[in-house]
């Protein structure tokens, strides 16, 4: 007889997006021409010079074990970057180095949260933020946006109530691009620091903008800061996804507890990634900008391409490289969800892109344009034949 498993594992549902692009090496590995749009992930290379630092790091032995809360090296160059590019002055003890952005978080709520508190999440939203506050014992409260997806502080003291613990924010939004007018975000910030809640800010796109700025809600005064947690990493902004290294400044016992945390979980980042994340984070910016001209260009490109296409909507992305579409004038008996119409669209021509649902926003579908412009256009086409 197999021995049950934690009931919490098995609430548990596993990444969507990971699944589709997981569906989609499978079918390219079987010689089966497939566009992935899905994923996440910059298609560039890692800059050269980001690699030579943790080639050096290895070739010199900085290889040993570090501090569980991050190289004190690369907190000091963290704690700069935060000042110079946010405005918010955290000490190297108030920031913590994890293995991405996202277990960062995992350790957010579980040191935030208690059983019951709730944690008030805008979507469309990225399922991960739901599963992990499942994890904490915490509960995860949806708050469903309409077009353009631009959260409100109206909209989030509809959701209040005497159990709500944490504001999520992600801006700008995957999947949507959206980004919370710096407005907004004060009335937020004010929502927040008059009901005693606590705001988790994930910024990791924070370097990928189009047409508004960006600003950190844990900037805006003291008090917000000791109420905020700001969560960044090096995944989007330099090609690093599987490098696995993000970070995070907060309060200083919030800090001091998911150090305490990560030091019986993960230890430490290994150090030789840690020495690229300081000169990914210290050096010219150069790859930054050139990464973000060409999303720029792909950005303009989708827009001008898929505004001819009358049976898809969508609301122009502000930030991150995402296009959030509505395929609902296209739904009925044949394709009656738009994970029936992504399948197919899949089967039939090749493409991988990440339905609604995925997302708790049914009837739409994301595409990642961190994608060549060869493949982009490739990949429109593909879709018009498909629509017609």
């Amino acid at each position: 007889m197999q021995a049950k498993l934690a009931k919490r594992i098995l609430t548990l549902a596993p990444s969507p997006t990971v699944a589709i692009d997981t569906k989609a090496k499978a079918l390219k590995q079987q010689g089966i021409p497939i566009l992935n749009m899905g994923i996440g992930e910059p298609d560039f290379d890692t800059p050269l010079h980001i690699k030579q630092a943790a080639i050096a790091a290895i070739e010199h032995d900085s290889i040993k074990y570090a501090a569980p809360q991050g190289m004190i090296e690369l907190r000091k160059v963290i704690a700069d970057k935060f000042h110079k590019d946010n405005n918010i002055s955290y000490e190297p003890s108030q920031i913590i180095v994890g293995a991405g952005s996202k277990q960062l978080l995992y350790s957010a709520f579980q040191v935030l949260c208690d059983k019951g508190d709730e944690v008030i999440i805008p979507v469309p939203t990225w399922s991960t933020f739901i599963e992990q506050v499942k994890l904490a014992e915490g509960t995860p409260v949806l708050l469903p946006l309409k077009p353009p997806f631009k959260l409100t502080a109206k909209d989030l003291e509809k959701q209040l109530t005497k159990k709500t613990k944490i504001i999520l924010l992600n801006s700008p939004s995957n999947p949507t691009g959206a980004m919370i007018d710096k407005e907004e975000l004060e009335k937020i910030g004010k929502l927040a620091v008059d009901h005693k809640l606590w705001i988790i800010s994930d910024e990791i796109y924070e370097n990928i903008l189009y047409t508004n700025k960006h600003y950190s809600i844990a900037s805006f005064n003291d008090q917000l800061k000791e109420q905020t947690i700001t969560m960044n990493g090096v995944s989007k902004s330099y090609a690093m996804t599987g490098w696995r290294l993000g970070y995070a400044g907060g309060p200083q016992h919030v800090i001091d507890a998911m150090t305490s945390l990560q030091s019986q979980t993960i230890g430490n980042v290994p150090t030789f990634i840690q020495q690229a994340a300081i000169t990914a984070l210290s050096a010219d910016q150069a790859s930054v900008r050139a990464m973000h001209s060409e999303f720029a260009n792909r950005r303009a490109f989708l827009i001008k391409a898929f505004s001819t296409i009358e049976q898809l909507s969508f609301t122009e992305p502000e930030g991150a490289f995402y296009l959030f579409v509505s395929v609902e004038k296209l739904l009925g008996k044949q394709y009656p969800t738009a994970t029936a119409w992504c399948e197919a669209l899949l089967e039939k021509e090749g493409i991988a892109i990440v339905p609604g649902e995925a997302f708790v926003y049914p009837g739409y579908f994301r595409l990642s344009f961190a994608a060549s412009m060869e493949d982009l256009q490739k990949a429109v086409e593909k879709i018009t034949d498909f629509i017609q």
